[in-house]
């Protein structure tokens, strides 16, 4: 099996997570600022547990070699990705102390611990599954809204989110993690059950994304 197994064995709701109203009120330019500002700020909180859950790789690894292939990730999280998502908010008004100070919503605890809980009670490819649905997900957003926003505004105050997540960067660095799983799942039958495990707890972090979108939305009422 590979990745796109486990998107296959949850389409409905890869697809509600994909195409969630969030993501395509980003394309447009017309999300609300409040549900964008909680976003943002919840979204720092989710890279901080999701760094840790990167590092729990590195633990969860039997061989040198996949413990050197789940460092760049942690690196990447943590001197890049989250460096440039506090930068990035600064432009909205939001400093690092006052994310730092933000308390998780509800949505982010269960999503965060779930993939910690995964891992821990798993193993690597476990953890591989439920940390999935967020990078490979958001490459696949990235690039549709890549192209979605060339039709629209041309002053979408979310054109410089749609950059990172379609640049050259991300969409590299997700391409050579997926490609690490699919090392990962290759020995793997997607009906054994084994597989099913595995498509449940990737179609269960999946249905995270989608409950972690709303929790934007539902900021704005």
């Amino acid at each position: 099996m590979n990745h796109q197994d486990l998107i296959n064995a949850c389409r409905e709701d890869w697809d509600a997570y994909t195409q969630h109203a969030f993501v395509q009120q980003l394309a447009q330019g017309t999300l609300a600022q409040p549900s964008y500002l909680h976003y943002l700020k919840q979204d720092f909180l989710f890279l901080k547990q999701y760094a840790r859950a990167h590092a729990l790789a590195i633990y969860k690894a039997r061989t040198l070699a996949d413990m050197r292939k789940a460092l760049p990730s942690v690196h990447a999280l943590l001197d890049s990705e989250i460096g440039h998502h506090v930068s990035y908010c600064g432009n909205w008004g939001l400093t690092e102390s006052d994310l730092e100070a933000e308390p998780e919503d509800f949505g982010t605890v269960a999503y965060t611990r779930y993939v910690l809980d995964a891992g821990m009670a798993g193993d690597i490819v476990d953890l591989y599954a439920a940390l999935a649905p967020c990078s490979i997900g958001y490459a696949e957003i990235g690039r549709n809204l890549a192209v979605a926003a060339n039709t629209k505004r041309v002053d979408n105050p979310f054109a410089s989110w749609i950059e990172l997540y379609s640049g050259d960067e991300f969409q590299q660095g997700v391409a050579q993690g997926t490609a690490h799983i699919d090392e990962l799942l290759a020995e793997i039958d997607v009906n054994s059950q084994r597989g099913q495990n595995l498509v449940h707890v990737f179609s269960t972090a999946t249905r995270m994304e989608i409950a972690f979108w709303q929790q934007g939305l539902d900021a704005d009422k």
